[in-house]
Parts: structure tokens; sequence; C-alpha cells
């Protein structure tokens, strides 16, 4: 498997968000003007595009990881890990040693394991309970 570097929507990016975030979920809003501005990472297993997530910087010394996604039959490999670790990975190569996200409440636990500590209440987006996410990359320094 390799990943891939873009900084547009990339048509395999619109496919996987698509998929799993407008098909499986139901999301109305999925696509932002973030999208103008960020980075993507894309998983491929020989020809097939299987993850997504984007990054982009929120603050001097802190940037987003979101948007992460892995088609369904690949869930449940380390796949979503992996996408999120090259992430961070290249957070870390500009000099960022701060990230955050916003996790879907269901998915916290999967983010605790990679060492995301939740912060604040609850919120909803598109009717999904969500909680902001953080890690300081001190194991990468």
């Amino acid at each position: 498997m390799i990943i891939k570097e873009y900084d547009f929507m990339h048509k395999d990016i619109v496919d996987i968000r698509t998929d799993v975030f407008v098909v499986e979920q139901n999301f109305k809003e999925e696509f932002d003007d973030i999208d103008n501005n960020c980075m993507f990472l894309v998983m491929y297993d020989k020809d097939k595009a299987i993850a997504m997530c984007r990054y982009f910087p929120v603050a001097d010394d802190t940037y987003a990881i979101g948007r992460i996604a892995v088609i369904k039959e690949y869930r449940g490999q380390g796949i979503g890990a992996k996408i999120v670790k090259e992430a961070e990975a290249r957070v870390k190569a500009l000099g960022i040693y701060k990230t955050t996200l916003s996790a879907q409440v269901r998915a916290k636990e999967f983010y605790e394991k990679l060492g995301y500590v939740g912060e604040g209440e609850i919120y909803y987006e598109e009717y999904c309970e969500h909680i902001k996410m953080k890690k300081v990359l001190e194991d990468m320094v």
C-alpha cells in the first residue's frame, strides 16, 4: 500500500468522502472551504483508493487532521491509524508538534489509542456527536 499527497480535491478524495460520509453516514455538508487550503493524503491498495485524510494549520503551532475516512471493506485492518500517523509525520516534518481533530464520539476510543485526549464539551456536527481532541507529538520530537 502506498500513500499519495495532493494539494487539491482529487477525484479519489471526493469518492471516498462521498461513500463514507454522505452515503453511509448521511452527512449533508461534507465539503467545505477548508478543502481549498489544505493537504490531502490518500492511501491506495494497488490502484484502489481506500482511505484519506486532510491536514491544515489552525494556529502557528497547531495543525488539524480531519475527514479521516476508510472505505468499508478495509476497516478493522489498521488503515485508519496508518493514515493518521502519516499525517502526524508530515505535520512534524513542517516543524509543528501539536495536532487537533474533531472526532465523532463513537470513534473517540480509536483516537485515544493513538494518543489523542478529549477536550471540552460534546457538540454536534451534522446531527452527530463530536468532541475536540488534541495531541502533542512529543514522542516524535
